[in-house]
Parts: structure tokens; C-alpha cells; sequence
């Protein structure tokens, strides 16, 4: 039997359906009317029930979706809108290299600097040794502040050349010059050399260490650890007048109270006899100690410069210090046991500090002035006398050869005051 011919065409289907057209639903076929057997069978297909509740379903999406719509924006805003305040636009390419800017500050520091590290050098400690020749022991900082003809002078930590047979100093170009002790200061810690000027470029420029102030930019300038010469560190001042006892003479006693800078700025082993200079390249302090406790940091001292600068003038000139005394030899009350200064002393109950006379020089002014022994020392010109560092620290500061001090004592348990004209030190009499 043959195939019946396929219509060619949408139109010559009778039963195709006309939904898109006209939106009813197709044509049913009377049970006359034949049928392709290539048409699938028609079945109708029973209405879709009823949906109930779709409006508040659409309200509840509705509104989940604002809540949703609402939550994005809120996390996407700070992203958004530094995007739109941002001055820098996004790009792919290779950012170009700025040039640095420094602040008026900084250029301050680095013209500061530039003023100063030629003049900071490092001195070498050089000592016999068992084969006979020098050997380095030590190594610190020095500043050089004078250039007078063809010596230059410069000014370092007693402690740096203490014991040397021969020194050694470094200029920042790295030239070696054999240096001269022209004084040293063991109370103070200074000492003062003079080495060949004509390879000296630069002088330090003298500060006024006096108008400091707490927070003031100050930098330090040395030869840390022996072998960063010209190093540079930066601080402020933490204190202008910080007391500190030492003791000079290293037997174990505090014996004199120095007044030193206190600064933050790192002053490590080898930075002793450096550079403390201010924001102007002025020399205001000259690096000497630092606490050394691994629970301490922070905490350097530096010599103010005017303190320090009459005594690199006696060293310079004289080679010593020349200093007033009383011309006594003295201990202090604490040496003695409670017994002893209620019976012997006659100290009052409430007198537990001061120094005692235990010997007189002869024809020193306290002697013709008629002091004696077993007097307690416990004021000097108005200031309290508690010790020996208290004693050296008025007459070594406040006093010189020559003058008079009220001095104020207990003698038999009664309070006297007399004057006394100092006279010069001698070697082993306070």
C-alpha cells in the first residue's frame, strides 16, 4: 500500500494547532473525517486546577526580595564608594616611581648631619702587650671642635683612652692619625687630644646645652660597636638635668653626682665620646654613658657641652682640672654605726646624713677657718650635703679656687656655720 503523500506546509495541516494565532484550543475531528497515521492521537488535556493563595505568595517574594536587594547594597556600599572617592584610578600598567619628597624636618636633620660627620671621629685604644707590640683594647667616638695652626683638637670619653700607650684616630674619610693625650678628667669623664689639622675638613659648631627642652629632635653621632664609624641615630631629649651618681674612682662608691642629658636616642658601646647635636648641626652634648640592663631601653646620657666646656679648656691648656677643696678628708655618717653618732658625734636623733671630718690638711682653709674633727658637714652654701657625691658635686660645679662658702655643721651636738676659703686641690685631699 502506498505512503500517503506528507503535506508540505503548516497550511496544508488540517489539525495543526492555531494556539499561537487566534488563542483557542485546536480543532477536534469528527469521527467521519479521516486521520493521518502520521498525526498522533489527540487527547484532551483536563483543565489546570485552581492555584489558591498566588497573591500572597507574590507579596512574600516580594518583599524577601527588597529585604535580599537591601542586605547587597549594604555590604557593597564602603566597596563602592571608595571606588568613587578613591584619587588614584585603577590601572593594569607598571605605576611610574615618585620622586621622594622630604619634609622641611628632615631636610633639618640631613643639613644637621651634613654640618657634623666630618668632625665626628674614632679613636683607638692601643695597649702593650705580652709579644711587645700594640694591640687594640678599645674603641670609641670623638668630636673634633678646635683646628688652631696645625693641630686640630679633639674632645673624647676618659674611658676611651684610659690606659693607652698609644692612640689612634680615625677622620670619616678613613685617614689614620696618631693622637696626643693633651688632659684627662676622670670625674667628668673627658679627655681632650690633639691630632695633625691638615687633613681635618671640619669643625663642630658649639650649641648652648642650657636652653634645651624635654621633646626637643637631637641625633647622635658615633663609632657604634668599633666598627660603624659615622653611625646616626635620632631621639628627642627625655630630660635637660638628670642626676646621675658615678663613681671615678672604681672602688665601688658612688663619689660624685653628674649632671647629664637624658635622650632616647641610641648610644651604644663605641658611641662614647660622640656627637650629641641639636636640629641647627650644634654640638649640645658630648655621648658618654648608657644603662647597660637588658630591661632598660631608651635611656642614654650625653655631657651637656656646657658643662663639659671649661673642662676641655683647663685640659687644653693645663692638662689637668684644677678644682677647689676644703682641705679635709672626710667619711660619711652612714659609715659610722648608730652608737658611735649619739656618743661620739652627739648627733640629734633625726640627723642621719652628712659627711664627717676625720682629718684636716694643714693651712687648707677649713683648718684656719677653725673646723675640726668629728664635725658633721651637712649644708654648703645653703645646699644639703648627704654624702660625698653631694660635696664634690657643689664645689666642683657651683665653686672655684678662691672663693668663700658658708659651710654648716654639727659640733657637740650643736649647730654652727662658719667660712671657708677653698683653696686648690691637692693630689689625695678632697
Amino acid at each position: 500500500m502506498d505512503r500517503p503523500e506528507e503535506p508540505r506546509n503548516e497550511s496544508d495541516q488540517p489539525y495543526a494547532s492555531t494556539d499561537e494565532t487566534n488563542g483557542f484550543p485546536p480543532r477536534r475531528p469528527s469521527e467521519d473525517e479521516p486521520v493521518s497515521p502520521y498525526r498522533e492521537s489527540y487527547e484532551e488535556e483536563p483543565p489546570a486546577p485552581k492555584r489558591r493563595g498566588g497573591g500572597k505568595a507574590f507579596f512574600v517574594g516580594l518583599i524577601g526580595g527588597i529585604i535580599g536587594a537591601l542586605l547587597i547594597a549594604l555590604i557593597a556600599w564602603p566597596f563602592v564608594r571608595d571606588e568613587m572617592t578613591s584619587p588614584t584610578p585603577v590601572s593594569n600598567a607598571t605605576p611610574e616611581q615618585a620622586a621622594t619628597k622630604a619634609t622641611e624636618s628632615e631636610n633639618d636633620i640631613v643639613s644637621a648631619v651634613g654640618q657634623t660627620k666630618e668632625a665626628v671621629v674614632s679613636v683607638t685604644n692601643l695597649q702593650s702587650s705580652f709579644q711587645g707590640a700594640d694591640q687594640e683594647t678599645g674603641a670609641g667616638s670623638g668630636v673634633i671642635y678646635k683646628k688652631d695652626g696645625n693641630k686640630a683638637y679633639v674632645v673624647t670619653n676618659y674611658h676611651v683612652v684610659e690606659g693607652a700607650s698609644r692612640l689612634s684616630v680615625t677622620l670619616s674619610d678613613g685617614t689614620a692619625l696618631e693622637a696626643k693625650v693633651l688632659g684627662e678628667d676622670p670625674t667628668y669623664d673627658l679627655a681632650v687630644l690633639s691630632i695633625d689639622a691638615s687633613k681635618v675638613t671640619q669643625v663642630v659648631k658649639l650649641g648652648d646645652s642650657d636652653t634645651l627642652r624635654a621633646g626637643e629632635t637631637v641625633l647622635a653621632i658615633g663609632n657604634p660597636l668599633g666598627i660603624f664609624a659615622n653611625s646616626v641615630t635620632r631621639g628627642v631629649i627625655s630630660a635637660q638635668e638628670r642626676t646621675v651618681p658615678v663613681d671615678t674612682n672604681k672602688d665601688g662608691q658612688q663619689d660624685f653626682n653628674t649632671e647629664v642629658i637624658q635622650t632616647d636616642a641610641a648610644i651604644n658601646p663605641g658611641n662614647s665620646g660622640g656627637a650629641l647635636i641639636n636640629t641647627s648641626g650644634q654640638l649640645i652634648g658630648i655621648n658618654s654613658m648608657k644603662i647597660a640592663e637588658a630591661s632598660v631601653e631608651g635611656v642614654g646620657f650625653a655631657i651637656p657641652i656646657n658643662e663639659a666646656l671649661p673642662i676641655m679648656r683647663d685640659l687644653e691648656q693645663n692638662g689637668e682640672v684644677i678644682r677647689p677643696q676644703l682641705g679635709i678628708q672626710i667619711r660619711d655618717v652612714q659609715e659610722f654605726p648608730s652608737g658611735f653618732r649619739e656618743d661620739r658625734l652627739k648627733l640629734p636623733s633625726d640627723v642621719n646624713r652628712g659627711i664627717v671630718v676625720v682629718g684636716l690638711t694643714k693651712n687648707s682653709g677649713a683648718a684656719k677657718a677653725g673646723m675640726k674633727e668629728n664635725d658633721v658637714i651637712v649644708e654648703i652654701n645653703g645646699k644639703d650635703i648627704r654624702s660625698f657625691a653631694d660635696l664634690k658635686s657643689v664645689l666642683y660645679r657651683d665653686a672655684k679656687v678662691g672663693d668663700n662658702v658658708k659651710v654648716t655643721f654639727y659640733r657637740g651636738g650643736e649647730k654652727q656655720t662658719l667660712d671657708v676659703k677653698l683653696s686648690a686641690q691637692a693630689a689625695t685631699v678632697q
